[in-house]
């Protein structure tokens, strides 16, 4: 049986997410840090659609904690595989450059490109030998313009986004796509200390993103009908760049 794997699962983006990809026949694997409650809230709400979840807690920045969760997986489904993975773990820990702390940089670079490396390197082989395989990496406007504040998180995207494009060419002779999402201000936790009066005024549509749209796209991409799109970073930002 193919499952998704979807990382940073339990709230926002990752659970419309995991809710879009239930709905599309996936059983889903629910990574989460720490709040087991709202992974457990999301394992309902696929249930109650009828889908089928399981949660898979670890740190998506430690390779230890990586490998022993992924290997304990496999010995419970030997017959299966994760064919769709949706890196979608990330952390904020905004500061202007002069101010940052050593632990502000390595955090967030630990959270969005070391999590992307361990989990997708675990998982590639399956993909490659099946000749079948879907990663999606959630990355950020801000890895694709910048901002100030965010000097760490802005470099954590857009390497990511570099690596989206060279993995691409890698993989893409064996069926595995790789593609990167970028939201603008999409309305979650992780936005809910932002102006959002303020800066909707900077977006041309004139409001903030739902995370169910992000989903929509990360769901697309997941898709046969995506089979040849690949390399491609796919921004969804209201208008706010392009």
């Amino acid at each position: 049986m193919k499952y998704a794997l979807v990382t940073g699962g339990s709230r926002g983006i990752g659970r419309a997410v995991c809710l879009q990809l239930a709905g599309m026949g996936y059983p889903v694997i629910i990574n989460y840090s720490s709040n087991h409650e709202a992974a457990l809230a999301t394992r309902q709400l696929v249930e109650e659609k009828g889908g089928k979840a399981e949660l898979l807690p670890f740190d998506v920045a430690s390779k230890e904690a990586v490998d022993k969760a992924l290997s304990g997986w496999a010995d419970n489904h030997p017959d299966d595989y994760i064919a769709v993975l949706v890196n979608n773990a990330g952390i904020r820990q905004d500061a202007m450059m002069v101010f940052m702390q050593d632990t502000q940089w390595e955090e967030v670079l630990g959270a969005s490109l070391s999590g992307f490396f361990y989990i997708t390197r675990r998982l590639l082989k399956d993909m490659l030998s099946k000749r079948s395989g879907r990663i999606i990496n959630m990355v950020s406007v801000s890895g694709l313009k910048g901002l100030p504040g965010q000097t760490n998180y802005s470099a954590a995207k857009a390497a990511v986004i570099g690596a989206t494009k060279a993995l691409a060419q890698e993989v893409g002779a064996r069926k595995v796509t790789v593609n990167a999402v970028a939201p603008g201000y999409i309305a979650t936790d992780m936005t809910k200390d932002l102006d959002e009066n303020a800066l909707k005024t900077l977006i041309p549509v004139g409001r903030f993103g739902m995370p169910e749209e992000v989903a929509a796209l990360v769901g697309f991409l997941a898709s046969e009908q995506a089979a040849y799109i690949t390399g491609q970073v796919i921004s969804i930002n209201g208008g706010l760049y392009t």
